[in-house]
């Protein structure tokens, strides 16, 4: 009696039974809806905005290698020499900390560089004084000192010395180097001495 119960209950669940369909039917339905829900959810958190760390002074190579672990995609995009930075730390990033960024964003460094880089010296001779301050600033050079010389021609830069010598334009010289200004000074307002030393102003 009981094997003919199941052989009744196999034939109900046959593949050509309409309620083997019905059953297989829910399955599938039950199973995309679940899939569904886990694709929302994700969508959901990926999509959601974080406030971005700060990694200023992190090593940018760690950083680059094991960027998937912060949620962030590292691109080092530009090297700049700053004095005291240990080389390969970061200097500057974009987007900035505090921003509110989504996942799986890049992140472009500004890392120190080992090194101070090579420029060519500009040609400073004949500017004004302003001037010349100016562009031995944005070339990351330092006005060490500026040394007045007699000369009708006032505040006008006469020579520019680099390590007590003549440098000409063009002259390699690494950023960060110091800088000296000859400039003109009106002969009435020098002392009796050919020419006289002035502190660099401070800024």
């Amino acid at each position: 009696m009981s094997k003919q119960k199941n052989v009744a209950s196999r034939g109900k669940l046959s593949p050509q039974r309409p309620l083997f369909h019905i059953l297989m039917a829910i399955l599938v339905t039950v199973a995309l809806f679940v899939l569904v829900i886990l694709f929302l959810n994700l969508f959901t958190r990926h999509g959601r905005e974080i406030e971005m760390p700060s990694y200023y002074g992190k090593s940018a190579e760690e950083l680059t290698q094991h960027g998937r672990a912060e949620g962030f995609v590292f691109v080092v995009n530009d090297e700049l020499y700053e004095d005291g930075a240990a080389p390969g730390t970061v200097l500057k990033q974009n987007p900035l900390p505090g921003e509110k960024v989504k996942h799986g964003r890049k992140v472009y460094l500004t890392v120190a560089a080992s090194e101070p880089p090579t420029i060519k010296m500009l040609e400073l001779r004949d500017l004004s004084l302003r001037q010349a301050q100016i562009m031995i600033e944005s070339q990351g050079l330092v006005l060490d000192r500026i040394i007045e010389k007699p000369s009708p021609y006032e505040n006008v830069v006469l020579e520019v010395l680099y390590k007590g010598h003549s440098i000409a334009q063009g002259t390699p010289i690494k950023q960060g180097e110091k800088i000296t200004l000859v400039v003109g000074k009106n002969i009435g307002d020098l002392p009796d001495s050919d020419s006289t030393q002035t502190e660099t102003p401070e800024n």
